[in-house]
Protein backbone atom coordinates (compact mmCIF):
# COMPACT_ATOMS: atom_id res chain seq x y z
CA UNK A 1 0.00 0.00 0.00
CA UNK A 2 1.83 3.15 -1.16
CA UNK A 3 1.52 6.48 0.68
CA UNK A 4 -0.88 8.97 -0.92
CA UNK A 5 0.63 12.19 -2.34
CA UNK A 6 -0.30 14.53 0.53
CA UNK A 7 0.86 11.93 3.04
CA UNK A 8 4.23 11.64 1.32
CA UNK A 9 4.58 15.44 1.08
CA UNK A 10 3.88 15.96 4.79
CA UNK A 11 6.25 13.12 5.63
CA UNK A 12 9.05 14.77 3.62
CA UNK A 13 8.38 18.16 5.28
CA UNK A 14 8.57 16.68 8.79
CA UNK A 15 11.46 14.28 8.14
CA UNK A 16 13.61 16.34 5.77
CA UNK A 17 12.62 20.01 5.70
CA UNK A 18 11.67 20.82 9.32
CA UNK A 19 14.73 19.35 10.98
CA UNK A 20 16.70 20.99 13.78
CA UNK A 21 19.40 19.93 16.23
CA UNK A 22 17.07 19.93 19.26
CA UNK A 23 14.60 17.56 17.54
CA UNK A 24 17.46 15.36 16.32
CA UNK A 25 18.12 14.59 20.00
CA UNK A 26 14.56 14.83 21.42
CA UNK A 27 12.65 12.74 18.87
CA UNK A 28 14.69 9.52 19.28
CA UNK A 29 14.11 9.82 23.03
CA UNK A 30 10.34 10.32 22.54
CA UNK A 31 10.23 7.16 20.41
CA UNK A 32 12.36 5.08 22.76
CA UNK A 33 9.94 2.64 24.39
CA UNK A 34 12.39 1.72 27.16
CA UNK A 35 12.85 5.38 28.10
CA UNK A 36 9.10 6.14 28.00
CA UNK A 37 8.11 3.06 30.05
CA UNK A 38 10.94 3.80 32.48
CA UNK A 39 9.65 7.34 32.88
CA UNK A 40 6.14 5.96 33.38
CA UNK A 41 7.36 3.57 36.08
CA UNK A 42 9.19 6.40 37.81
CA UNK A 43 6.03 8.54 37.79
CA UNK A 44 4.00 5.56 39.03
CA UNK A 45 6.38 5.09 41.97
CA UNK A 46 6.16 8.80 42.80
CA UNK A 47 2.37 8.66 42.67
CA UNK A 48 2.28 5.55 44.86
CA UNK A 49 4.49 7.25 47.40
CA UNK A 50 2.17 10.25 47.56
CA UNK A 51 -1.22 8.57 47.15
CA UNK A 52 -0.77 5.01 48.39
CA UNK A 53 -0.73 1.59 46.79
CA UNK A 54 -4.30 1.76 45.46
CA UNK A 55 -3.07 3.94 42.61
CA UNK A 56 -0.94 1.01 41.43
CA UNK A 57 -4.14 -0.61 40.12
CA UNK A 58 -4.55 2.37 37.84
CA UNK A 59 -1.14 1.79 36.34
CA UNK A 60 -2.04 -1.87 35.76
CA UNK A 61 -5.05 -0.59 33.81
CA UNK A 62 -2.72 1.55 31.68
CA UNK A 63 -0.61 -1.53 30.91
CA UNK A 64 -3.75 -3.40 29.88
CA UNK A 65 -4.76 -0.54 27.57
CA UNK A 66 -1.33 -0.57 25.92
CA UNK A 67 -1.41 -4.36 25.60
CA UNK A 68 -4.86 -4.39 24.00
CA UNK A 69 -3.77 -1.69 21.58
CA UNK A 70 -0.55 -3.49 20.69
CA UNK A 71 -2.37 -6.76 20.03
CA UNK A 72 -4.88 -4.94 17.81
CA UNK A 73 -2.18 -3.31 15.67
CA UNK A 74 -0.32 -6.47 14.63
CA UNK A 75 -2.98 -8.04 12.35
CA UNK A 76 -3.63 -4.68 10.68
CA UNK A 77 0.09 -4.27 9.94
CA UNK A 78 0.15 -7.73 8.34
CA UNK A 79 -2.90 -6.93 6.25
CA UNK A 80 -1.75 -3.48 5.09
CA UNK A 81 1.88 -4.42 4.40
CA UNK A 82 2.92 -0.79 3.87
CA UNK A 83 6.69 -0.25 3.62
CA UNK A 84 8.20 2.25 6.05
CA UNK A 85 9.58 5.57 4.74
CA UNK A 86 13.10 4.54 5.78
CA UNK A 87 12.78 1.69 3.27
CA UNK A 88 10.88 3.49 0.52
CA UNK A 89 11.50 7.26 0.28
CA UNK A 90 14.64 8.69 -1.29
CA UNK A 91 16.44 11.22 0.90
CA UNK A 92 14.72 10.14 4.13
CA UNK A 93 16.60 10.61 7.40
CA UNK A 94 16.58 7.64 9.79
CA UNK A 95 18.54 6.28 12.72
CA UNK A 96 20.60 3.11 12.60
CA UNK A 97 22.90 1.95 15.39
CA UNK A 98 22.37 5.24 17.26
CA UNK A 99 23.47 7.42 14.32
CA UNK A 100 21.51 9.52 11.85
CA UNK A 101 21.69 8.16 8.31
CA UNK A 102 20.12 9.31 5.07
CA UNK A 103 18.93 7.35 2.07
CA UNK A 104 20.58 8.56 -1.17
CA UNK A 105 18.64 10.78 -3.56
CA UNK A 106 18.68 8.00 -6.18
CA UNK A 107 17.37 5.35 -3.75
CA UNK A 108 14.96 2.87 -5.33
CA UNK A 109 12.58 0.87 -3.14
CA UNK A 110 13.20 -2.87 -3.24
CA UNK A 111 11.00 -4.10 -0.37
CA UNK A 112 7.45 -4.99 -1.31
CA UNK A 113 5.97 -5.52 2.15
CA UNK A 114 6.51 -3.75 5.42
CA UNK A 115 5.02 -2.94 8.80
CA UNK A 116 4.42 0.78 8.67
CA UNK A 117 0.60 1.00 8.90
CA UNK A 118 -0.55 1.58 11.63
CA UNK A 119 2.02 2.92 14.07
CA UNK A 120 2.08 0.80 17.24
CA UNK A 121 3.84 3.61 19.14
CA UNK A 122 1.01 6.01 18.26
CA UNK A 123 -1.66 3.43 19.08
CA UNK A 124 -0.20 2.44 22.45
CA UNK A 125 0.42 6.01 23.57
CA UNK A 126 -3.14 7.04 22.64
CA UNK A 127 -4.63 4.04 24.47
CA UNK A 128 -2.62 4.89 27.58
CA UNK A 129 -3.53 8.59 27.38
CA UNK A 130 -7.28 7.92 27.09
CA UNK A 131 -7.25 5.32 29.86
CA UNK A 132 -5.26 7.74 32.07
CA UNK A 133 -7.77 10.53 31.44
CA UNK A 134 -10.60 8.18 32.43
CA UNK A 135 -8.79 7.12 35.61
CA UNK A 136 -7.62 10.59 36.56
CA UNK A 137 -9.91 13.23 34.98
CA UNK A 138 -7.58 16.01 36.15
CA UNK A 139 -5.16 14.96 33.38
CA UNK A 140 -7.56 16.12 30.64
CA UNK A 141 -6.48 17.30 28.08
CA UNK A 142 -2.79 17.25 29.05
CA UNK A 143 -2.44 13.49 28.67
CA UNK A 144 -2.96 13.92 24.90
CA UNK A 145 0.41 15.67 24.63
CA UNK A 146 2.13 12.27 24.95
CA UNK A 147 0.58 10.65 21.84
CA UNK A 148 1.06 13.88 19.87
CA UNK A 149 4.79 14.01 20.62
CA UNK A 150 5.28 10.29 20.06
CA UNK A 151 3.30 10.38 16.79
CA UNK A 152 5.36 13.30 15.49
CA UNK A 153 8.57 11.53 16.49
CA UNK A 154 7.65 8.49 14.40
CA UNK A 155 7.39 10.60 11.25
CA UNK A 156 10.49 12.63 12.14
CA UNK A 157 12.48 9.40 12.53
CA UNK A 158 11.39 8.07 9.12
CA UNK A 159 9.56 5.13 10.71
CA UNK A 160 6.03 6.08 9.62
CA UNK A 161 3.96 8.20 7.29
CA UNK A 162 1.49 10.64 8.90
CA UNK A 163 -1.48 8.42 8.00
CA UNK A 164 0.24 5.52 9.80
CA UNK A 165 0.23 7.67 12.91
CA UNK A 166 -3.40 8.71 12.41
CA UNK A 167 -4.41 5.07 11.99
CA UNK A 168 -2.43 4.19 15.12
CA UNK A 169 -4.20 6.91 17.10
CA UNK A 170 -7.56 5.55 15.90
CA UNK A 171 -6.70 1.99 16.99
CA UNK A 172 -5.37 3.28 20.31
CA UNK A 173 -8.47 5.40 20.88
CA UNK A 174 -10.68 2.34 20.40
CA UNK A 175 -8.53 0.30 22.79
CA UNK A 176 -8.46 3.11 25.37
CA UNK A 177 -12.24 3.58 25.17
CA UNK A 178 -12.81 -0.18 25.47
CA UNK A 179 -10.67 -0.32 28.61
CA UNK A 180 -12.45 2.76 30.01
CA UNK A 181 -15.84 1.15 29.34
CA UNK A 182 -14.85 -2.09 31.07
CA UNK A 183 -13.43 -0.10 33.96
CA UNK A 184 -16.65 1.91 34.21
CA UNK A 185 -18.69 -1.30 34.38
CA UNK A 186 -16.34 -2.72 37.02
CA UNK A 187 -16.69 0.46 39.11
CA UNK A 188 -20.47 0.07 39.08
CA UNK A 189 -20.24 -3.54 40.17
CA UNK A 190 -17.45 -3.12 42.76
CA UNK A 191 -17.51 0.53 43.93
CA UNK A 192 -14.57 1.52 46.07
CA UNK A 193 -12.46 -1.43 44.92
CA UNK A 194 -11.80 -0.58 41.27
CA UNK A 195 -9.78 2.63 40.65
Amino acid sequence: MPAPGADLTLSVWINQDWRCLFLDYAMPLASNSLFMWGLGCFLALLAMRRQGKRIALGFVVLLLAAGLSDLSVKPIKNLAGRVRPEDSVAGVFYRAEGQWQRLPADFVQTREKGSSLPSAHAANSMAVALAAMFLWPGLKPWALILPLIIGYSRVYLGKHFPTDVLAGWAVGALAGMAVAWVLGQARKRWPGVVP
